[in-house]
């Protein structure tokens, strides 16, 4: 497994082992991801990793070539 660095909104930046699950990631950031279903069905938990959108509570943090990863949380106008 890779160390890869997570650049969060706000600001602040962690570095994690990749295979990591993204609600834990967030979490040991200080965010909170939002979640509804827990299995991955209904989006509450969305989050845009490098511009691609992920459903963080069946998601883990993937290996990267560059060792960094951006992350906003994605704005569903239904939550």
């Amino acid at each position: 497994m890779k160390q890869v660095q997570i650049h969060w909104p706000g600001g602040s930046t962690t570095t994690v082992t990749s295979g990591t699950d993204w609600l834990a990631a967030a979490r040991d950031a200080g965010l909170a991801i939002p979640t509804g279903c827990l299995g991955g069905s209904c989006g509450a938990c969305e989050i845009d990793v490098n511009g691609t959108t992920v459903r963080a509570c069946i998601a883990t943090v993937p290996a990267s070539r560059s060792g960094t990863l951006s992350v906003e949380l994605a704005s569903d106008p239904y939550w």
